[in-house]
């Protein structure tokens, strides 16, 4: 499951074989915007186990990704 913004994409996973595939797709999915703008680059944090926020961040640098585990 997956809920959205423009900016903004929450994503929840039953099964770890799910996470990858998860993750990248909605990180592929906020490149799009990212690129229209080239201000922000991408958060993917760790909320809880099977729970990821993945949200343009204004503190990484365009065109990176970076990971953050809460």
């Amino acid at each position: 499951m997956a809920t959205a913004t423009a900016e903004h994409i929450e994503v929840r996973v039953n099964s770890a074989g799910e996470v990858e595939d998860r993750l990248n797709s909605a990180v592929k999915d906020l490149q799009v915007i990212a690129t229209r703008s080239r201000t922000h680059g991408i958060l993917v944090t760790r909320l809880n186990p099977g729970h990821f926020s993945v949200s343009l961040s204004d503190q990484v640098p365009f065109g990176l990704t970076r990971e953050l585990i809460h």
